[in-house]
């Protein structure tokens, strides 16, 4: 089954004192917020940031969501993904809904257990467990507290009462737009049994010797079967991470021109791992392969992963490149705007 399609950019926000076009971490933050709107002026519906701790990469989302919130008006807003065991689920809701109130609504939070940090034990250095279990706990008891549940009793004269408080602020319709980034089939049915939305990357934490494409679309179908079986109302949305490099100039193919567009499968976080390929080439024929994609067509949403020390110039190159010349071959659909440029409706 096919869906109507949104398109969206992830990036990981790198930094690097000796090259490319981002040295600094306030460069990854500013060209961050810049190319969103660059983003949004050309019609892509979504800006995504990948949170990594203990690297020269995004970490702390809300500021930049906030920032992005206030430079545009119309582009979703939303993190691929927060590794929940890092995070105080209660101070994290807080934040949130104070995030989406500012940008009118917009957020759309990817959350998980977390992939490899390069921390030795991370989430113990920031005062918390490793376990995964708790990352989900942590998950319940966010998504409780951004829909509205008491989860603190009051003070009555210096004892507890009988009132249960909420955090605030409260946004409404925040609850709605929490993802679970799943890197396998049976947590993608644990995602949809839990009703929340499907985020999944370029990587599967599982192999069954068939294109990642089929397996992904696998993980979706199941996804979707678990939803539904448990009768979560309205219908799931689900998002999928492509890395697309169109080339176009001789400088696309110094940098791009070597990869291999391949699959590949090896040893990650104590499991056999699928790795899905990278689509680099001319625009027409990324558009016919991308079309073929048997995940593309299962999702929603496609997040396209940008080259971040590129800079803001070249990465908003790329996006009108896929927006005009690719997208629409996997049924995204674009518009004129009345003033000019690209909207999609």
């Amino acid at each position: 089954m096919d869906h109507p399609k949104k398109i969206g950019f992830l990036s990981f926000g790198a930094w690097h004192p000796g090259g490319g076009s981002t040295h600094t971490a306030g460069d990854a933050l500013r060209q961050t917020v810049e190319l969103a709107v660059a983003a949004e002026q050309i019609g892509i519906d979504g800006a995504f940031v990948r949170v990594h701790h203990f690297a020269r990469q995004l970490s702390s989302p809300f500021p930049l969501l906030t920032a992005i919130g206030a430079s545009t008006s119309r582009i979703e807003i939303g993190t691929g993904v927060i590794d929940m065991r890092y995070e105080n689920p209660l101070y994290m809701a807080e934040e949130a809904a104070a995030a989406d109130l500012l940008a009118g609504g917009r957020l759309q939070l990817g959350v998980s257990r977390g992939s490899p940090e390069p921390a030795w034990h991370g989430a113990e250095a920031f005062g918390y467990s490793l376990d995964g279990e708790q990352a989900r706990e942590k998950t319940a008891l966010f998504r409780a507290a951004i829909a509205g549940a008491g989860v603190v009793r009051a003070d009555v004269g210096g004892r507890p009462g009988d009132a249960m408080l909420a955090v605030q602020p409260q946004s409404p319709g925040l609850a709605d737009r929490i993802w679970w980034g799943s890197g396998t089939r049976q947590s993608a049915v644990w995602a949809g049994e839990q009703g929340m939305n499907l985020m999944s990357s370029t990587l599967l934490l599982e192999d069954t010797q068939v294109p990642f494409d089929q397996l992904q679309a696998e993980q979706i179908s199941l996804f979707r079967e678990a939803w539904a079986k448990v009768g979560h109302p309205g219908e799931p949305r689900v998002s999928i991470s492509r890395s697309v490099m169109p080339i176009t100039s001789e400088l696309d193919r110094r940098y791009f021109g070597g990869d291999a567009n391949e699959d590949q499968v090896g040893w990650l976080d104590g499991a056999i791992s699928r790795f899905g390929r990278g689509y680099t080439g001319e625009p027409d024929r990324i558009a016919e392969e991308l079309a073929q994609d048997a995940a593309v067509q299962a999702a929603d949403t496609v997040l396209l992963t940008v080259p971040s020390q590129l800079g803001v110039d070249y990465n908003t190159a790329m996006l009108e490149t896929i927006a005009r010349d690719i997208a629409p071959a996997f049924g995204w659909s674009p518009h004129v705007a009345d003033g000019g440029g690209i909207l999609r409706s």
